[in-house]
């Protein structure tokens, strides 16, 4: 396969559909988490919630980023090799966590167990920092390095 010097138009567009769904799931935790435990409480089954189908959407939508991502490759990562490595290692992490968090999220709400969801939560906030630092870091490159790390998730390459 050919090295791109681009993402696609399609990978682009579902990594800010993932920010947003990530940025949903994580604002609206509280509620799912009060719902959550009412719902216990009272011996039910949770219902889903704006948190649970944004996090079911996330999950769907990194395994199609995935699979598009073995099918038609991303660029090499700018910089030496320690840099390099930490920004595949840094995308390993981001995409097992995205995929992660959320079935521990289904998991919790199918088997009703509270301490799964408590380390969903935990998990959850990990995954925050984890997302944070990967954007800090596309802004340090766009912008101090100015070596158009951020352009190439902004505008589509070959």
């Amino acid at each position: 396969m050919a090295q791109r010097t681009g993402y696609s138009t399609a990978q682009i567009t579902l990594h800010w559909l993932t920010a947003i769904g990530v940025l949903v799931a994580f604002f609206t935790h509280d509620a799912m988490e009060e719902i959550a435990e009412q719902t216990w409480e009272a011996g039910g089954a949770a219902f889903p919630t704006v948190h649970t189908i944004a996090g079911m959407t996330v999950f769907f939508l990194v395994l199609v980023r995935v699979i598009l991502r073995l099918r038609t490759g991303a660029p090499e990562p700018e910089g030496d090799g320690i840099q390099q490595a930490a920004a595949v290692w840094g995308h390993r992490l981001l995409y097992l966590m995205l995929l992660a968090v959320p079935l521990g999220g289904f998991l919790t709400w199918i088997v009703g167990i509270q301490d799964l969801g408590d380390l969903h939560g935990l998990a959850g906030k990990a995954l925050m920092i984890v997302a944070l630092g990967h954007a800090a870091m596309a802004i340090y490159h766009q912008f101090v390095k100015k070596d158009g790390t951020l352009m190439r998730m902004l505008r589509p390459g070959k």
